[in-house]
């Protein structure tokens, strides 16, 4: 019986779109997902007729391949990708290839290709770029690993890429161990900035100009004329997404959705490798705070919209080109009630992220060198108490309090003393 030409692990929609591609491309498959389910439904549906077969071990998997082998794992980033590998590592010969095409932190996939590589084994991070229509019709790749490594698979991916419009393949070697999943990371993070700018030109022309949604969606269909600069998917996807309505009604799915932008991390990931690397990207990074503030908002006010919040219409502010004195004194002073809660609440995630969260009696424990804060969230008429307490002689955390709200930087009394701290008596 002929050997299959390549492995996938991982048959979430991207996986199973990149599998189907492959065969398009006139390569053989063998499939396995951790749930057998998954894997018998995507057999005996979309892959049912073609050159894809299933597998329900990772030894049924390895020994359905051809050698050298060639494994791409589609799971999600972090602790799963390395449980994989510890598991095909003993079912694996020297010259293996394992491809991670998650989007893997650099420096952990700096780390394991280290790691295999001392154990004769071939590694590449690989970065894809399309979302599941692309993984399905033509991703970009963003192969990174030995040269020796990237040519087991070079042709695979040069036939399952995107073509540019003279018929290059959308994919190249870009480098050593992490190069691959750097630039894929970057790659994200120049998205994000480029949909926070999009995103704030449309809020500025439905809540400063007055536009309805409709009109906006015109605006920025226009704006994707191929003569025009603007012209890309994101716009092109933002004008249809500004005209979809609500079941047929005439109201739009827009002005019905909260406002929340969620991440998996690689936005992140680019401004702190900035941040390490001493890169000015404040694009990014201004990006990166707005998604993270439109989730916290909805934690510290769940039933709020952020524009109910600021109590003020845009319209209001606008007038000949001037925006009254106390007029900017309620933007700053409504900005900074948001901000405040926002930075502590800020406190429980900047410990989760270093390992130094536990959970103790129903509250948030964040360990910080020299420090131990203790934020209680209690609800109480639609407002967010947090206590404060210090594990350490050397911090008087209760003194930083007074410190904000005695003026020691931004006089802020009205809000940290009676909104965040009532029992520090600031």
């Amino acid at each position: 019986m002929s050997k299959q030409n390549i492995g996938l692990i991982g048959l979430a929609v991207m996986g199973q779109n990149l599998v189907l591609n492959m065969e398009s491309k006139g390569y053989s498959v063998a499939v396995y997902n951790r749930t057998a389910e998954r894997t018998k439904e995507f057999i005996q549906g979309k892959a049912k007729g073609k050159n894809i077969i299933g597998t329900y071990s990772f030894k049924e998997l390895i020994d359905s391949l051809e050698q050298p082998r060639k494994i791409m794992l589609m799971v999600k980033a972090g602790k799963p990708v390395d449980d994989n590998i510890e598991e095909l590592i003993p079912l694996l010969d020297k010259g293996d290839l394992i491809i991670d095409g998650g989007n893997s932190f650099y420096k952990d996939t700096i780390r394991r290709e280290k790691y295999l590589s001392e154990k004769g084994l071939f590694y590449i991070g690989t970065g894809v770029s399309g979302g599941e229509e692309g993984a399905l019709l033509g991703p970009a790749i963003m192969p990174g690993g030995t040269k020796e490594a990237y040519a087991l698979v070079k042709d695979i991916f040069e036939k399952i890429s995107a073509k540019a419009e003279d018929g290059i393949p959308c994919v190249s070697y870009l480098g050593k161990n992490g190069a691959g999943h750097f630039v894929k990371m970057v790659h994200n993070g120049i998205e994000y900035g480029d949909m926070q700018l999009i995103g704030e030109c449309v809020w500025a022309l439905k809540s400063a100009l007055g536009y309805d949604a409709k009109a906006i969606a015109d605006i920025i269909a226009s704006w994707n004329d191929p003569k025009d600069i603007l012209s890309s998917y994101l716009i092109e996807i933002t004008g249809k997404a500004m005209a979809e309505p609500v079941n047929g009604s005439s109201s739009y799915l827009v002005d019905r959705t909260a406002d929340i932008t969620r991440m998996k991390g690689t936005g992140t990931w680019t401004v702190a490798s900035a941040l390490e690397l001493l890169v000015p990207i404040p694009t990014i990074a201004s990006a990166v705070f707005s998604r993270e503030m439109s989730e916290a908002l909805v934690h510290l006010y769940p039933e709020n919209t952020f524009e109910h919040l600021l109590e003020l219409n845009p319209r209001d502010l606008i007038g000949q080109g001037t925006i009254h004195l106390e007029q900017r004194r309620k933007v700053v002073a409504k900005n900074c009630e948001l901000a405040y809660p926002v930075m502590f609440h800020g406190y429980r995630g900047l410990a989760v992220n270093t390992n130094r969260y536990s959970s103790e009696t129903g509250n948030d424990l964040v360990t910080r060198p020299g420090v131990q804060i203790a934020i209680m969230f209690n609800r109480e008429k639609d407002k967010w108490k947090y206590s404060l307490r210090s594990g350490s002689d050397d911090v008087d955390v209760s003194a930083i309090a007074k410190k904000f709200g005695g003026g020691g930087h931004v006089r802020a009394g009205g809000f940290l003393a009676d909104k965040l701290f009532p029992e520090l008596n600031v």
